[in-house]
């Protein structure tokens, strides 16, 4: 009887030691519109430009640099060692130090006047963007502001009294005209150090940001524009025609009157030595005299696609992080602010991964004429890609595998609306034909191309069922929305929901259709039976829930939400929607998880399957 008691024991523990055992991490892929490795870098030059170099030896993804106001350092961030952190390093590129070691966001430093002391952007508040302090001597940092978010681009008054910052904290994020990219709504604020005094300073109902105070303590710096510019002036380049404003506010009154600046896309605003201000542009040469740092009195400054900058003491010097062209890996591992999940990101649009795991498909970027896109196959081990259709005149989007492997499900046309910009508006139900888009079908290795769908109707982004037979996609027509499923044998359509639904995905197991709803002014997440019962809401954040899709077993969905917020002002970040983050929920919308956090947009995501059925 010992014997089998002790066997047990042994064999309970074992059990336990089991369970206790981390499970292999699940594996997603997604695509970044901007900000991926090698896409901006940090430079120092002389105030003209003059004796540009870059700052570090090792240059990773840094940006957003601040000069301290005694000239010894200078900290920016940094994603070199994984999320994006502050670092601190000398003028001449020595003395390289880490500051913070959080899986959160952390950006947007800046210092105290006596450089002992820094502010800065974290997430370290569940995941929405407020300011803390950090004495650097001890490293001790503390919350400085808390609430529902969304707190940027600080700065500390030269008395040290005050400091002052953007917020989105009590605006509504409405969706742009015609569109549903939100609009960044921002005012100023001043607060105290120890985070009493809050005050706004600004009631503008549309933007303002990046306050800089002047030397009087009373007067802040800052650029402004409409609500509806924000998303104009957030794409690159910005479109013709929405110049923003310079001007001076007294944090007393709110008083605020224009500061005398050349034309153009101007943000950044910085006092400098003797009153004169340096700002940064963001037009082309084609807009005007081209991207890069202006003074207030005419002179320029170095020049390219630069975001941020800011002033040696004696306003000789500048450091600022300027967007580069670089050539991105098909697939490439990427910083996951989850252990428990895998995170790659693909150069390509929308990927789609077969049930090996071991290839995707994919919508290859189509030319300078949005037309163009094809559908690109590739090895995920060697990333090597290869075309399987292409369309010169329309674009191809949404591929999805077969069950078996065999064919490749897509949409064919000219999707305006994903791929030129901002220029597509839909103000009426019939906008968002587009032209008319057709769901087509090719074998793997490119043969036997037909196209499934007919008529006038926008069908796009189908997905096939588990058995192969059918396939759910979504129609916009010219007198409602919804989603249909086709028979492929007999090419009958049933109509299974008639909303403005998208993103349809049929689950592993067939028994829910997963897709995103227009619904109460936000996207949100739904699943619905193939017979058209048992609709259920997963989601209820009232903001962009969307890009769903189903883990290989149908137990979980990953998404992309804006439910966290903005991070930054969206002017900087090169990205339609800069507070696309990545989540995990089971299919019932229960256990959210969070796998991003940074300021980049990521969105489409779909699951890699991986080796013996790791989840």
């Amino acid at each position: 009887m010992r014997r089998i008691a002790r066997l047990l024991v042994s064999l309970s523990l074992i059990s336990l030691l089991v369970a206790a055992q981390p499970s292999p991490a699940r594996k997603i892929a997604a695509v970044r519109v901007f900000g991926n490795a090698g896409q901006t870098g940090l430079f120092i030059a002389d105030s003209d430009g003059g004796g540009e170099r870059p700052l570090l030896a090792a240059p990773a993804t840094d940006y957003d640099p601040a000069w301290a106001p005694d000239g010894s350092a200078i900290v920016f961030t940094s994603e070199r060692d994984g999320s994006a952190d502050l670092y601190r390093v000398k003028p001449d590129g020595s003395d390289l130090k880490r500051l913070t070691d959080d899986a959160a966001y952390e950006d947007q430093a800046a210092f105290s006047p006596d450089s002992k002391q820094i502010v800065f952007v974290t997430t370290r508040n569940g995941g929405r963007a407020v300011l803390w302090t950090m004495d650097l001597a001890t490293r001790r940092a503390k919350a400085l502001t808390a609430g529902s978010g969304g707190d940027f681009r600080p700065s500390w008054s030269p008395d040290g009294k005050w400091i002052a910052f953007s917020s989105v904290r009590g605006n509504a994020f409405p969706f742009s005209h015609g569109r549903w990219e939100r609009l960044q709504l921002a005012d100023i604020y001043v607060i105290r150090p120890d985070g009493s005094g809050l005050k706004k300073v600004t009631h503008t109902g549309n933007f303002c940001g990046s306050p800089k105070w002047m030397s009087d303590n009373r007067h802040v710096v800052a650029y402004c524009m409409t609500a509806q510019q924000t998303l104009a002036n957030r794409w690159y380049p910005s479109e013709a025609g929405n110049d923003t404003r310079l001007v001076s506010i007294e944090v007393t009154s709110g008083a605020m009157s224009d500061l005398p600046a050349g034309p153009g896309v101007k943000f950044n605003p910085s006092p400098l030595v003797g009153g004169e201000i340096g700002y940064i542009r963001k037009d082309q040469a084609e807009h005007g005299d081209g991207a890069g740092i202006y003074y207030g009195g005419g002179r320029r400054g170095p020049r390219g696609d630069i975001r941020s900058a800011s002033w040696s003491p004696d306003g000789k010097r500048v450091v600022f992080h300027r967007r580069l062209s670089t050539a991105t890996a098909p697939i490439r591992k990427a910083f996951s602010a989850n252990p428990n999940y895998e995170l790659s990101l693909t150069a390509t649009i929308l990927p789609s991964f077969d049930a090996a795991g071991d290839r995707f498909v994919a919508t290859a970027r189509p030319g300078p004429t949005h037309l163009g896109a094809a559908l690109v196959m590739t090895t995920a081990a060697s990333g090597r890609s290869q075309v399987i259709h292409e369309e010169k005149d329309r674009n191809v989007l949404g591929p999805q595998w077969s069950p078996r492997g065999d064919k490749i499900i897509f949409s064919i046309g000219e999707f305006p609306a994903f791929f030129d910009g901002f220029q597509k508006v839909f103000l009426k139900t019939g906008d968002r034909v587009e032209g008319g888009a057709q769901v087509a079908i090719v074998n793997a290795d490119g043969s036997g191309f037909e196209e499934l769908t007919r008529g006038d109707s926008n069908s796009a982004f189908p997905s096939f069922s588990p058995d192969g037979q059918r396939f759910v996609y979504r129609a916009f027509e010219k007198d409602g929305y919804g989603l249909r499923i086709m028979n492929l044998e007999t090419k009958t359509v049933t109509a299974l929901t008639r909303e403005y639904d998208n993103f349809p995905a049929w689950s592993p197991r067939g028994d829910l259709i997963l897709f995103s709803r227009l619904v109460d002014g936000a996207y949100e997440i739904f699943t619905i039976r193939p017979d058209g019962s048992s609709l259920k809401r997963l989601t209820f954040t009232h903001g962009n829930d969307a890009h769903q899709a189903w883990s290989p077993d149908g137990e979980y969905i990953v998404f992309a939400s804006s439910r966290m917020g903005f991070k930054d002002e969206v002017v900087y970040t090169d990205a339609p929607q800069p507070y696309g983050e990545l989540f995990v929920m089971r299919f019932d919308g229960t256990h959210v998880e969070q796998i991003t956090d940074n300021q980049w947009e990521e969105g489409a995501p779909s699951w890699q399957p991986a080796e013996h059925g790791a989840r």
